[in-house]
């Protein structure tokens, strides 16, 4: 497991819910993430408000460049969901420290488990601790369709 990479200098990252661009956020997913493509506002708007939320900002303009989201009680447990870096900043290190931001924040809980689903990324997690379930047969997920 590495350390927290650096951002980039001209970033910030922020958990602050009142700095999400939640249009933005809404068409990167519901139009470029294979998971929540047709995900209405509506929807996108109740899953920000429910979950702890970070933002990654250029420090010059303030518009927001990289969102994740993560499911949890604080406590023992939680599930990153949503990571998406807007195309025009990928290759910079962006996605990374948000990663690890996401990391460390949850750790400062005390949570015992972070989970998370990816179709292609595992390579991105791995660098941070995410593994492979080692005993999938003990998990159990409840699907109410598409």
């Amino acid at each position: 497991m590495t350390g927290t990479p650096s951002l980039p200098e001209a970033y910030e990252i922020s958990t602050d819910p009142t700095r999400i661009d939640a249009g933005r956020v809404h068409h990167w997913l519901s139009t470029d993430a294979y998971w929540a493509l047709g995900r209405s506002r509506e929807k996108q708007a109740r899953a920000i408000e429910e979950s702890l939320n970070f933002g990654v900002y250029d420090r010059v303009s303030g518009q927001q460049v990289a969102y994740a989201r993560v499911i949890t009680d604080r406590a023992t447990f939680a599930w990153l969901c949503d990571v998406y870096v807007d195309p025009s900043v990928r290759g910079k290190g962006i996605g990374s420290a948000l990663v690890g931001a996401v990391r460390d924040e949850t750790r400062s809980y005390g949570v015992r488990r972070v989970l998370l689903a990816t179709q292609d990324a595992h390579g991105v997690y791995e660098k941070f601790g995410f593994a492979a379930l080692e005993r999938p047969e003990r998990w159990m997920a409840l699907v109410f369709g598409q």
